[in-house]
C-alpha cells in the first residue's frame, strides 16, 4: 500500500505545486493591478469610478494588463529613445541613497542571468566540492574581475554550487579552469539532475560518428 501511495505522491505532486506557484503569481498580477485602480480611484472623477470599480471585479484582467505592460516597456527600450530614457532612468535610481545600493544590486544580478550577451548559467560543469574526491554539478557565471584577478595567477573561472533541491541557494566559488570538467548536458538537464537529487539523470550523450 505505502508504494503505491508514494507513486501517487510522485504523480500530483509535480502537479500541484505547478498550480500553487501559478496560482501565486497569477493571484499577484491581479493584485498589483487592483492597487493601480484602487490608487486611481481617489483622483479620477466620480463618473468614471464606476467604470474603475467594476474593472477591478474583471478576473484575470490583471494579468493580460501587466503583461502587456511588460510587452510594451520592452518595445519602448528596444528604440534609440527608450533607450536613452532607460538610461536615465538608472542614472537617477544610482543616485538615491540606500535605494542606489538595493537597485544596482537586483540590475547587475538580473543583467546577468537574463542578458542574452551573458554568461551565467551558460554551462554545466564538473567540480571537486566540498573537499577533493567529492564531486557536484555546478554552472559557469563567468571570470573573476576586478582586484581579484590580481590574486588568481592562471586561468580561473567563477562558478555556482547550487544546493539540492532548492537551487536557489548555493555557494559561489573561484576556481583554475584546469580544475573544472566541462559537461556535454544542458544546463535544464542539470538542474533536474541537482533538483531530483540525482535521481533524475540525463542519458549519456550520443557516441560521435565518424
Amino acid at each position: 500500500m505505502k508504494k503505491y501511495l508514494v507513486a501517487g505522491l510522485l504523480v500530483w505532486l509535480p502537479l500541484a505545486i505547478t498550480v500553487a506557484v501559478l496560482s501565486w503569481l497569477l493571484g499577484a498580477m491581479d493584485g498589483l493591478f487592483a492597487w493601480v485602480l484602487n490608487l486611481a480611484l481617489n483622483v479620477l472623477p466620480d463618473s468614471a469610478k464606476s467604470v474603475v470599480a467594476a474593472l477591478i471585479k474583471v478576473p484575470g484582467l490583471g494579468v493580460l494588463v501587466v503583461l502587456l505592460a511588460l510587452f510594451l516597456t520592452g518595445v519602448f527600450a528596444a528604440n534609440v529613445l527608450g533607450a536613452w530614457a532607460v538610461h536615465r532612468w538608472h542614472a537617477v535610481m544610482h543616485r538615491v541613497p540606500i535605494v542606489k545600493s538595493i537597485y544596482s544590486s537586483v540590475k547587475q544580478v538580473s543583467d546577468t542571468l537574463f542578458s542574452s550577451s551573458g554568461q551565467a548559467f551558460r554551462e554545466a560543469v564538473l567540480v571537486q566540492y566540498p573537499r577533493p574526491g567529492a564531486w557536484t554539478i555546478a554552472f559557469v557565471t563567468g571570470k573573476p574581475g576586478g582586484e581579484v584577478v590580481q590574486h588568481l595567477p592562471g586561468d580561473y573561472v567563477s562558478v555556482y554550487v547550487p544546493t539540492t533541491p532548492n537551487p536557489t541557494s548555493g555557494f559561489f566559488l573561484m576556481m583554475p579552469r584546469a580544475d573544472v570538467v566541462a559537461l556535454k548536458m544542458s544546463v535544464d538537464e542539470a538542474l533536474k539532475y541537482v533538483i531530483s537529487m540525482g535521481v533524475v539523470a540525463p542519458g549519456a550523450p550520443a557516441p560521435a560518428r565518424n
